[in-house]
Parts: structure tokens; sequence; C-alpha cells
């Protein structure tokens, strides 16, 4: 990583100096995925994170990524280079909204999508990512009725690969995502119809995905619809395909990386999160410098969230050392 005042040799520097630990999130801007520690999507950071000795956790993502490693690792300093960098997804619903769902629905077991406040992970039972949703859910005893939140995209989704019937879905929605339409996907592969398609399951156009693929307009085989970290998986298997890609445009840079015979292009090229966008390199040297900003969660709600976001990371296996 080089800009005109910041070095990957002076973050890292500054990183061993500090005893700090770079993640990154699959949306950062190439610059800050080249010099951090480890890139990956929110579960693969969420286990980095618990798993590590580091004494500083530098998180380069939006806020709720920091407060989950915070709850995670509460015994560490966890920095976020701008405290703006927030989610339209997480501001969707409030830990007060939560609590009038559930009291509707007694008895329900409250799956919450790790895009949501700590406050919000304190009323949950256990959270998911968009690798493992489906899984969450259905390790929850069939007979129970589930509350899913926030995305309704996601939710969607899962609803269709489980044919759960009582599983309800709260309409929050990332304006990102939810922009990338069935127009902009059906378009692309108008253009390019030999192409596969990487379909994030947040986004608007994951249901017309499936609609191409059940009516022959593209082959159920290229149609793949997966997290950010199972797009890197996938692309790695892709050869020199044709590749178009619907989710946040930062993720291009770790498919071309994972995969450089391939084309990646953006089924909407103006996918792009400003909040994701917001942390710079000249932020993380300062951050790494002046331990701005540390990430703090209210130890009463970080108890209750710390539950729900530890089922999570350990369905499927225990984190991962560092």
């Amino acid at each position: 990583m080089t800009t005109d005042s910041v070095s990957f040799d002076e973050v890292r520097q500054l990183a061993a100096e500090r005893d700090a630990l770079i993640l990154a999130h699959n949306y950062q801007v190439p610059a800050i995925q080249d010099v951090a520690h480890h890139v990956g999507d929110s579960l693969q950071l969420a286990r980095l994170a618990a798993a590590s000795t580091a004494s500083t956790i530098v998180l380069c993502g939006v806020h709720f990524m920091a407060e989950t490693a915070k709850l995670l690792a509460p015994d560490r300093t966890v920095l976020i280079p701008d405290l703006g960098a927030g989610c339209s997804l997480a501001d969707t619903i409030t830990a007060d909204q939560l609590r009038e769902w559930k009291a509707e629905h007694p008895g329900a077991v409250v799956v919450s999508y790790v895009n949501t406040s700590a406050a919000v992970k304190a009323e949950t039972d256990i959270c998911c990512t968009s690798s493992n949703a489906v899984d969450v859910v259905q390790s929850i005893d069939p007979d129970r009725e589930v509350l899913f939140l926030p995305d309704q995209f996601l939710g969607a989704h899962v609803k269709r690969i489980t044919k759960r019937e009582n599983l309800l879905i709260w309409m929050g929605e990332c304006h990102v995502h939810a922009a990338i339409t069935g127009d902009d996907l059906a378009a692309k592969v108008n253009e390019d119809p030999e192409a596969q398609l990487l379909i994030h399951p947040e986004c608007g156009c994951a249901t017309s995905a499936l609609f191409l693929a059940s009516e022959g307009v593209v082959p159920a085989e290229r149609t793949h619809i997966l997290s950010t970290g199972g797009m890197l998986t996938k692309a790695r298997q892709l050869g020199d395909s044709r590749v178009l890609v619907a989710t946040e445009t930062g993720m291009l840079h770790q498919l071309r990386k994972a995969n450089p015979a391939a084309q990646f292009e953006p089924v909407n090229a103006k996918a792009e999160c400003r909040y994701m966008k917001m942390i710079t390199p000249e932020k993380l040297v300062r951050s790494l410098r002046e331990g701005t900003f540390e990430v703090e969660v209210d130890e009463e709600i970080a108890e209750k969230a710390r539950l729900a976001v530890e089922r999570m990371v350990q369905l499927g296996g225990t984190p991962v050392p560092v």
C-alpha cells in the first residue's frame, strides 16, 4: 500500500509498536485491504477477533463490526479509524423495536444478522452472517417460531432454502445491496449471457437471479448466491471465466486477487458503501499512532450480546488461531 503520505511499511511498523492486529472487511478500499493482517467477511473477522492475542484490534469496517470485536475480545482495546462509519442496515431496527416484536411473538427464537447494534444483539438469541444464516436457522427446533432480522432479502433467501414457514422477517435492507436490482442483473446478463453470476443474498436482485435461472435465461449451475467469503472460494474455481458480481464494489479487489485469470465486473458499478469507504490509509495511521477511536460497549448490554455472538462463532467449529 502506498499513497502520497502513507506506506505499507509505516503502517505495519506502527501496528507492531502498538501490538495491533489490523482486520479489514472485503468492502474496504483496496489500500486498506492490502495493508491489513487479515481481510474477510463479518464471520471471519469475528472469529479472528475472538482468537487473537494482540493487545489492540483495529477494525477497518463499520461500527457494528468493531462492537462485535469488542464483545468477543472484552479485555482488548478495539479501535475503529472513523467513528462515523455506520451501517444503513443496522439502523433499520432498534432494541426497543425488537422488544416490541418479541412481545408479539412470545417463545420465538430471535436470529439477528450480525449487521446490528450491540443493543439489538443483547435482545437476540443467536446472531448470524450471510455465510452461516441458513445453518443457524436450521439449528433451531423446527417447531419454534423464528424472528429473523433485519435484512429482508437475506431473510427471504434463508426462508427459500430452509422452506421454513414459521420464519418471520423484519423488513430492513442495506441501501447499497437493495439498489442492485433485478433490472440491473437482467441487463448485464443480456449483454453477457455466458457469464457466471456471483450474488450476495442481501441484494435486491437475488430473487431475480433465481427467477432467471428457473426460466433458463442463465443456467442454474452458473448462478451462485453466496456470502463474500463464499464468493472468494467460488472465484478460485472459475478459471478464466467472465463473472458478474452483485455486491458492494470493494469485493472486486479480493476477487481479482483470488483469480487473476477471470474477468470480474460489477452488476451495478455504483454499488459503493460510503460508510465502508470512510476509512482511509491516513485515518488508519492516525488510529495506530493516537489510539483513535476506541470502541466501548456498556457492560450490561455486552454481557447479553456476547452470548448471541459467541453462539454464532461456535456454530460449525471453534475459532481459528491467529
